[in-house]
């Protein structure tokens, strides 16, 4: 028998014992590792917050949770999963480095009966409980109209996309399409992949800018890479070169507070490692989960960027 059917029998067995019906707080307490997080890496401020809310949340109901860090390696993600399941989590919860990638860590806690709860990035594979992620198709869709609007409904525009084989790169630039399919002024005359990078952002950038100096526009879909093309772009960046992002981080704020950025999409990062968290604990429960939970996001531009704290 795996962890979380172990801790769901311990769970029902404690609660027929008191004679009471069984609430959330009453399995919320267990062992000495209650949960696994798997992230992708902590070299992005985003992933930071997920961390910050996920550890809080777990703080918060007496839970210990082991936070690991893939450093964006899919197989240090495989040989944490083994981790958890050493560990006798009641649940894991991972990040993918790549949706399709992280098919065999999620055999490992799949084969150890092991609940599992994706954020942020799908899995294209094995048995996960729900994904929990931003709403990333109307953050793209929101993130084009917001750009074609700065421009006038029209320009050349450029778009950095985010790393391949994420979901997230995948559906941001779905949304991004679909958008920029509505301003038929608007060219999309350059596109290439930076990995949500910013050096690799920064780079990316110049190189586009060798070939199409009269970009008047950007769409970069994490902040850090709209950082380091802000970079590549100078003095024009938001102003001669509108450069809308996605995340919401507190570096990318601080730009559009300063006007080098003129826009991000903002997700919640630490309402996701919430929500995580709390998802994980109804799968070891054994709750029936819908396939995904989409999380807004919201846009912040200069006339609110003083006031948004994520």
């Amino acid at each position: 028998m795996g962890a979380g059917r172990r801790w769901g029998v311990r769970c029902a067995v404690a609660a027929a014992a008191a004679g009471l019906a069984l609430g959330l707080a009453g399995c919320d307490r267990g062992g000495d590792t209650d949960l696994g997080l798997a992230l992708s890496t902590l070299n992005n401020p985003f992933f930071v917050g997920i961390k910050e809310g996920a550890q809080a949340e777990a703080d918060a109901r007496g839970l210990h949770v082991n936070i690991t860090d893939a450093q964006n390696d899919p197989t240090q993600q495989i040989n944490q999963m083994e981790t958890f399941t050493s560990q006798d989590v009641r649940a894991a919860i991972i990040n993918p480095v790549d949706s399709d990638a992280a098919v065999p860590a999620v055999g490992v806690a799949n084969r150890a009966n092991v609940p599992v709860i994706s954020i942020d990035r799908g899995v294209n594979g094995g048995k996960v409980g729900s994904t929990i992620a931003s709403d990333n198709v109307a953050g793209g869709r929101l993130a084009a109209k917001t750009l074609a609007e700065s421009l006038g409904g029209k320009g050349k525009v450029a778009f950095l996309e985010g790393q391949p084989g994420t979901s997230a790169a995948r559906e941001r630039g779905q949304g991004f399409e679909e958008g920029v399919r509505k301003y038929p002024g608007i060219q999309v005359v350059a596109r290439q992949p930076a990995d949500f990078d910013r050096t690799k952002g920064m780079d990316v950038m110049a190189n586009m800018l060798q070939a199409h100096r009269d970009i008047g526009g950007v769409f970069a879909a994490n902040d850090e890479m709209a950082l380091g093309a802000s970079k590549a772009l100078g003095a024009r960046s938001g102003k001669d070169v509108k450069v809308v992002a996605f995340d919401g981080t507190p570096d990318g704020v601080t730009a559009v507070r300063r006007g080098t950025l003129t826009a991000t999409v903002a997700q919640q990062p630490k309402l996701l490692g919430k929500k995580a968290v709390d998802w994980a604990l109804k799968a070891a429960r054994g709750e029936k989960l819908p396939a995904s939970v989409k999380v807004p996001v919201v846009l912040v531009t200069s006339d609110n960027a003083a006031s948004f704290d994520g």
